[in-house]
């Protein structure tokens, strides 16, 4: 997909917008693009469900460094769709944070790794992009985490996550919930 305008990112389906955001990626590592062009098309790609999902799973797992170091372009685009960017971004830590625990207790390294990589590049995205809506779904999350209710508990029970598990995310949102305060 080399046109990146709205109507044709809001019907994106998921497989497309990994795709798209792979080699969006290749071409900001080759200096293709400046950083409006990488707002435009980043923002472009997350306005839509899919497309943000796509987005986050390619920028989060690649293999590119960009993705621990982000740009001006990359931080702007993703404030453009502040709700549904901080709720998959509160999502991925979760999930990498969780399965981080899963991959120590198989004695999996390289996949341990990895989802600790996706956790870190998550939490680093929420420091930088600093917004209130992100800092209420971290606290929505830790109130499901910690009462078995509310708005993440479906996603929590979606995943069945064990006790140990959860305490691993509560102290990773605990953490970055409280660091997102101390920066308001």
């Amino acid at each position: 997909m080399n046109d990146f305008n709205r109507e044709t990112t809001t019907s994106i389906s998921f497989p497309q917008a990994i795709a798209t955001t792979q080699s969006l990626m290749k071409q900001i590592e080759a200096g293709e693009l400046d950083e409006e062009e990488i707002e435009t098309k980043i923002a472009s790609l997350v306005n839509s469900k899919q497309g943000a999902r796509g987005f986050f799973v390619a920028y989060l797992t690649g293999d590119l460094p960009l993705a621990d170091n982000p740009s001006v372009g990359v931080i702007n685009a993703l404030k453009s769709a502040p709700h549904l960017v901080g709720e998959l971004l509160v999502k991925n830590v979760a999930m990498s944070t969780a399965m981080a625990v899963t991959h120590r207790r198989n004695n999996d390294t390289e996949n341990t790794q990895e989802s600790e990589k996706v956790a870190r590049r998550s939490i680093n995205l929420i420091k930088q992009l600093n917004l209130d809506v992100i800092t209420k779904e971290l606290i929505k999350l830790q109130t499901s985490l910690t009462t078995g209710e509310g708005s993440y508990q479906e996603f929590l029970d979606k995943w069945g996550y064990d006790a140990e598990q959860k305490e691993m995310i509560g102290f990773a949102i605990e953490r970055l919930s409280n660091e997102q305060v101390r920066n308001k």
